[in-house]
């Protein structure tokens, strides 16, 4: 039986609908959940639970409920946050950035890292312990950017901010009196994966910008939606494929054309970057990545794609549920950035 035909029949007694779902989410579980790592699947099932009810009352999408969620979600299951020996918040022109160097007395290589959120939610403070994790893993200078958000600025404000950084890093980290090494690597995860693919795609006819490395993870490539997973994986798997489409509404206010947006869908030369790409089997972006690594590998790009087969969208996020899973995702991280320079 379909969830929302469920809802619609019992939205006036919540008793009844919460029993409904509890074995309709109960019949899922059994049927679909059972590949996903064991340490999750009961807190999903909370969730989906909780995403049911929200339904039946009627609450919708914001900006600020969005926000907070992701805030929330993170400070709860990211609880080791390890100390960097160095950490400035500055800002490269007009946007904020946040500086992780975790040996400020060696000259270190640059990861420029794009938060995800949706193009709508994500900051410095939300995703610093991810950020210390990554340059603790990958031995790297991370320049957090803390892009401007859709729906007060939406596309292409994000693309431009996050081109802005690449373009003037070097005399940002100069006038920080940074130790650094001239050589860039840029990623992100989901819609930060995204921003991180665009700008390498449009540095492909800069020739004053050259980016050596990528790294996307769980990355959101195709904002037409039109690949297989966003249908096999739009439900029940954490991110929801009706929450995704409520991200680019918000993101492209003017009828901008997706098609064009879309890093998946963008021209690829040999100037592209080495490229790290992470999927994960249930998440409705999944075959979005798979497909650009493919794209990358047939024009000849270095490139090297990780699957995670049980988990879901945005786990990193969740470390505390997956610590062994999260730690994984680091360290290969760490390896492709210090092997591939």
């Amino acid at each position: 039986m379909d969830y929302n035909v469920v809802i619609d029949i019992f939205s006036d007694d919540v008793d009844i609908l919460n029993v409904i779902l509890n074995e309709l989410y109960f019949e899922r579980d059994r049927k679909f959940m059972r590949k996903i790592d064991d340490s999750l699947v009961a807190w999903l099932h909370a969730f989906n639970h909780e995403l049911a009810i929200s339904m039946t009352a009627g609450i919708e999408f914001s900006p600020e409920s969005v926000r907070e969620g992701l805030a929330a979600i993170t400070q709860t299951f990211i609880t080791d946050v390890p100390d960097i020996a160095m950490i400035i918040d500055n800002a490269i022109k007009h946007v904020p950035v946040r500086i992780y160097h975790p040996q400020p007395l060696i000259s270190l290589p640059v990861f420029i890292y794009l938060h995800g959120g949706g193009h709508v939610a994500g900051s410095l403070d939300v995703y610093d312990p991810i950020c210390r994790k990554l340059a603790q893993a990958s031995q790297h200078i991370i320049v957090a950017v803390d892009y401007r958000l859709a729906p007060e600025y939406p596309y292409p404000t994000a693309v431009n901010d996050a081109y802005l950084c690449v373009q003037y890093l070097w005399s940002a980290l100069d006038r920080m009196d940074v130790n650094y090494i001239p050589h860039i690597a840029i990623g992100g995860d989901s819609a930060g994966g995204a921003l991180a693919a665009t700008v390498c795609a449009l540095a492909q006819d800069d020739d004053t910008v050259k980016i050596h490395q990528q790294v996307l993870i769980y990355p959101s490539l195709d904002y037409t939606l039109s690949l297989p997973s966003t249908v096999i994986n739009g439900n029940d798997y954490f991110l929801q494929i009706n929450k995704v489409r409520w991200y680019f509404d918000q993101y492209f206010k003017n009828n901008q054309d997706r098609y064009k947006a879309s890093p998946l869908w963008m021209p690829i030369s040999t100037r592209f970057p080495s490229t790290l790409v992470i999927t994960t089997e249930f998440c409705p972006l999944r075959d979005e990545g798979v497909y650009y690594y493919q794209q990358l590998r047939q024009q000849g790009i270095s490139a090297q794609h990780y699957h995670v087969p049980d988990m879901v969208h945005a786990f990193l996020n969740l470390e505390s549920m997956v610590p062994q899973h999260c730690q994984q995702v680091y360290t290969k991280i760490g390896q492709f950035l210090l092997t591939e320079e």
